[in-house]
């Protein structure tokens, strides 16, 4: 009779069992890559409000994980459990990090590669999947969020050209984009067109007095009669139909890298709690604190599990925008949770930079209503269960 192996404490299902050996090469690859490039900075861009775009962003193009799990110029094609595991290790470090990542692949990159004709292609993405060139992503208003049918930007065809009014909100890379993927209505309905930066009448600036995703640059986009040639316009984009689909893969991201930033907080409370003594033993060895420890690590195995039973029916071309809402709903959910939970066994060093959980937890009520609210995502499942839409 064989001895089992000892449990591992951060993994006590052994879900990461679960992955291929080429799964856990990216896992260790983009795990070794935060350790070295980002976590040392971390706790300073964070109090700073800033984001070294510039410098990261090439060298996430060397790690290839821009734009990875789409197909061609200069894209590495991985699987969507291979993309998944990637931005759990993304957000293990930071959310701002994997959002930088989940916009330039999945919303800029992926809409581009989906719906661009192949001059577009041939000059965009291989730069944007080599980190030369930032993109971002632009949908949401001032006045519409979850509600995106009712966008205010217009374009107007004038001869050949199309001219471009209103505003965008809420837009990661905004200001340091080299190109903004926006999408406004026209009378043939919603489309898609690429503004490069320095296009006259284009302008972006930050939004300040964030106190989440404070690593990251989040930004407002105002078009103010911007001209572009009819070359600018993303040929098989129609209707909303298409930016969603682009959502849709950005909201896969965020249901494996939620994972990633719970794993980070429980992991911080697991050390914590061994090392902290209090009236002559580790806080560790006191039933609340274990009960807490053991809360944690149940919900983290079944979001893990709930992220790679996703990832298999993606690789499968069965997943529906269904389990992509149930993914996000309940992982984000649970991280929150989680890293609230961290914090008040961390006590009050859980609100110092020293340690990530309160960072974590603000993050993540961004990431709670950011592609997609838990009400909207709620909605979306109980149409999937009765039949039945309640948007209106």
């Amino acid at each position: 009779m064989t001895t089992p192996d000892p449990l591992d404490p951060l993994d006590l299902l052994g879900v990461d069992d679960l992955l291929t050996e080429d799964e856990r090469l990216i896992r260790d690859s983009v795990r070794a890559f935060t350790d070295r490039h980002v976590r040392p900075g971390l706790a300073d861009w964070y109090e700073a409000g800033t984001f070294p775009v510039r410098e990261l962003a090439p060298e996430l193009g060397k790690l290839g994980v821009l734009g990875m799990h789409l197909e061609g110029y200069g894209c590495t094609g991985s699987t969507a459990t291979e993309y998944g595991v990637a931005c759990m290790e993304l957000e293990a470090a930071d959310s701002g990090l994997r959002s930088f990542v989940s916009v330039q692949g999945s919303l800029a990159m992926r809409s581009i590669h989906a719906f661009g004709s192949e001059e577009q292609k041939l000059r965009w993405l291989p730069e944007l999947a080599a980190g030369q060139a930032v993109g971002c992503f632009g949908l949401t208003e001032p006045e519409a969020g979850s509600d995106p049918a009712s966008m205010r930007t217009r374009a107007r065809r004038d001869g050949t050209d199309w001219v471009l009014d209103g505003a965008k909100a809420w837009i990661t890379n905004g200001s340091v984009s080299d190109v903004a993927v926006v999408w406004a209505a026209t009378e043939e309905g919603v489309r898609g067109f690429l503004v490069p930066r320095g296009t006259p009448g284009f302008t972006a600036r930050d939004i300040p007095g964030k106190l989440s995703l404070r690593a990251s640059v989040t930004s407002e986009l105002a078009f103010d009669g911007v001209r572009l040639p009819a070359g600018a316009m993303l040929p098989l984009a129609r209707g909303l139909r298409a930016p969603l689909s682009s959502l849709g893969e950005a909201r896969y991201g965020i249901l494996w890298g939620t994972v990633g930033a719970a794993r980070d907080c429980y992991r911080t409370a697991v050390q914590y709690a061994r090392d902290r003594v209090q009236f002559g033993r580790p806080i560790g060895g006191f039933q609340l604190t274990q009960a807490k420890l053991v809360e944690m690590a149940l919900e983290l195995e079944k979001a893990y599990l709930v992220a790679v039973r996703i990832g298999r029916l993606k690789d499968e071309g069965r997943a529906q925008s269904a389990h992509i809402s149930f993914g996000k709903l309940n992982n984000v959910r649970t991280a929150l949770e989680i890293a609230r939970s961290a914090r008040t066994i961390l006590g009050a060093n859980g609100i110092t930079t020293a340690y990530p959980v309160l960072r974590h937890a603000n993050n993540l009520e961004s990431v709670l209503t950011y592609e997609g609210t838990a009400e909207i995502h709620t909605l979306v499942l109980g149409e999937a269960i009765t039949g039945e839409s309640a948007y209106r």
